[in-house]
């Protein structure tokens, strides 16, 4: 079993049921993906992972204990959550909100030790942040600030990060440092990531594993390849799209052209199908996997 999983995990907001009974196990030093419509549950889920929502019934497990009956700061030993779109006060600079990282690890309201100065400065520095260090958080760029965020959450020490749509509001180029700063942890630090994604584009090729929900239901869960599909993407999100090999990496990559019940765009995203030199050449190289492993 994975360090972290749900176990008949119910979860809502007043009367309002989101998540009913869910069985998640998230694996072990990888990146997970939640992806979903708007109300699907996934970011109610992740806040239930971090311990800030309580379940209804069932519960959230970290190493085989159910992390709502842990102290707060045993568990934020463990695990770190980036909110979205936090906020700082004004005037801090990017190492003092790093700084704010070390907080589950201090006793009472004591002086940094040197082992939490040596934790800020390799966040800073594993964030490309050390330059940034005396700078205010104000007067970052977008892509600045959320690398500032996660090297506050990197500082915590643990080995499980959740993200909660960490690239919502920031333009293209934002969005890729954020994302490659997220995959080089993974690769290189094996740090257990799961991230709420919107872009399906980036959930497919960042990750190496996909949850699809829809109304609080896990409906589709496995490799990126084996998800993304036009049956998930009517299903899940009712839109009518291809699913092509992208050109440089391989990974599924989702050309959407309408919704899926608007009669005006059917049968459109398979036009011309037949005849497309990238799914070819993708058949080509999933025979040639077949027969290797044959």
């Amino acid at each position: 079993m994975s360090r972290l999983n749900t176990n008949q995990l119910s979860l809502a907001y007043g009367s309002r049921q989101i998540v009913q009974e869910l069985n998640l196990n998230v694996p072990d030093g990888i990146i997970t993906a939640l992806v979903g419509a708007n109300g699907s549950g996934k970011s109610t889920i992740l806040k239930s992972m971090a311990r800030i929502l309580m379940p209804t019934g069932g519960g959230v497990y970290l190493d085989g204990k159910m992390i709502h009956r842990q102290p707060t700061k045993e568990v934020a030993k463990q695990l770190a959550i980036l909110p979205q779109n936090p906020s700082a006060p004004e005037g801090l600079t990017v190492r003092e909100l790093v700084a704010f990282g070390r907080y589950p690890h201090q006793k009472g309201f004591g002086n940094l030790s040197a082992e939490d100065r040596r934790m800020i400065d390799w966040a800073l520095e594993a964030t490309g942040m050390s330059a940034f260090a005396d700078r205010s958080v104000d007067h970052l760029s977008g892509g600045q600030r959320q690398r500032g965020w996660i090297a506050m959450a990197l500082a915590q020490g643990t080995e499980v990060l959740l993200l909660d749509e960490p690239t919502t509001f920031l333009d293209m180029a934002h969005q890729m440092e954020v994302m490659n700063l997220l995959e080089k942890l993974n690769k290189e630090q094996k740090r257990t990531i799961v991230m709420v994604v919107h872009d399906l584009n980036h959930a497919a090729r960042f990750s190496q594993h996909l949850v699809a929900l829809k109304a609080g239901t896990v409906l589709y869960e496995g490799p990126p390849e084996e998800v993304m599909t036009c049956e998930m993407l009517r299903e899940v999100f009712n839109i009518d799209a291809d699913i092509v090999p992208d050109p440089r990496t391989g990974a599924p990559l989702c050309l959407s052209y309408g919704l899926a019940d608007d009669p005006s765009h059917a049968g459109a995203a398979n036009a011309g199908l037949n005849n497309n030199p990238m799914l070819e050449q993708h058949d080509l190289r999933q025979a040639e996997r077949v027969q290797a492993l044959a």
